[in-house]
């Protein structure tokens, strides 16, 4: 059977934001930044340098129960507690943002784009939303680490799962490690369903990522644009820097296109 939803009488959560604003003032819109299951903002550290020295200001937000956020009940957290953790910062905003979310992250950044008040959605290798919800998945409370993502030596030097990391990189991503929500992860397996989305949305699929590779993006129930990233992992999308020196240009030149000028 599954658990009863967990939304109810929550303690409100402080939530952790990394900022980095460029060197001159600037009218662009913010990009927010969204992390995965089982990591932390730290995990966009390079992104954050990028696009700050192409004159973007940028917020890296650390989920409940991650990173600098307060403690959280994580076992009974769901994907719509953290889609209300990025439209919480969305709304400290002078001007709707950009969301850039990656792996679960882009799917609870998408999920609050859903909501309206965004400027733009780019997901990185998102976990990609679905078109029904099976209700035969269980829903568990309950937690888990990044060894279910295969991650289970912390020795930079043994990641499998990061062939195109250098050995920086892969300490940036080990450093960036946490528990996860299963109850959300569970969601994720039966399906979040986004019937619409009224703002411009891009996704980035890792042409190596064995997480999911750009056949998870054939048949989605939205409308996207989408930029196969050659050669990179599921993790190279966040913290590979030749990757990076490819797709960041193309993520800005695509915003530079959709967003009102």
């Amino acid at each position: 059977m599954d658990a009863p939803s967990p939304r109810r009488r929550r303690r409100p959560v402080t939530l952790g934001v990394r900022a980095v604003l460029p060197a001159e003032p600037t009218s662009r819109p913010a990009i927010v930044f969204v992390h995965g299951a089982a990591n932390s903002s730290r995990v966009w550290e390079f992104w954050q340098q990028d696009v700050a020295a192409r004159g973007w200001a940028s917020y890296a937000l650390d989920l409940r129960g991650h990173g600098d956020s307060g403690p959280a009940e994580l076992g009974a957290t769901s994907m719509a507690d953290y889609a209300d953790d990025v439209e919480r910062l969305v709304r400290q905003l002078a001007r709707p943002p950009v969301l850039v979310g990656w792996s679960m992250g882009g799917l609870a950044a998408l999920m609050a784009a859903a909501r309206g008040g965004v400027a733009a959605w780019v997901g990185l290798g998102p976990s990609p939303p679905a078109r029904a919800r099976d209700a035969r998945v269980p829903l568990r409370r309950d937690t888990f680490g990044p060894e279910e993502y295969g991650i289970v030596s912390r020795d930079v030097a043994d990641q499998p799962t990061m062939p195109d990391l250098d050995a920086g990189a892969r300490a940036i991503a080990l450093a960036s490690l946490g528990r996860e929500s299963r109850y959300a992860r569970d969601e994720r397996k039966a399906g979040i369903v986004i019937p619409r989305l009224a703002c411009p949305a891009l996704i980035v699929a890792g042409g190596a990522d064995q997480s999911y590779p750009p056949s998870s993006y054939a048949t989605l129930p939205i409308a996207v644009d989408l930029i196969v990233a050659e050669g990179s992992s599921h993790w190279g999308l966040v913290l590979d820097r030749r990757t990076l020196a490819r797709v960041v240009p193309a993520v800005l030149d695509w915003l530079g296109k959709r967003l009102p000028s």
